[in-house]
């Protein structure tokens, strides 16, 4: 009967329990670092990492929807360099 009892194992302790309570961890994974880049990281590290994946996320929202509104038809008025070509002038997805 004990070959089909559950090991008994302990909660390994790494350097990644600080950020446990941070938001976005949760169960089963917790704090998920595949990579590695916190391993020797104190908060201000996070929070900067934290910061830039927030904005770069941001910027690519944006990009995103310019492709839509520019498929779209929509077209911004006015010159796109200064030799005077006008926005129009290029076609959907160039």
């Amino acid at each position: 009967a004990a070959a089909f009892a559950p090991a008994q194992t302990g909660k390994a302790s790494t350097a990644l329990n600080a950020f446990e309570s941070e938001l976005g961890a949760q169960p089963p994974l917790g704090f998920f670092d595949p990579l590695g880049l916190l391993d020797d990281a104190d908060q201000e590290r996070f929070d900067r990492l934290r910061y830039v994946e927030i904005k770069h996320g941001r910027i690519a929202q944006l990009a995103f929807l310019g492709q839509v509104v520019t498929r779209g038809g929509l077209h911004l008025p006015g010159p796109i360099n200064y030799a005077g070509d006008s926005f129009d002038s290029f076609p959907n997805g160039v």
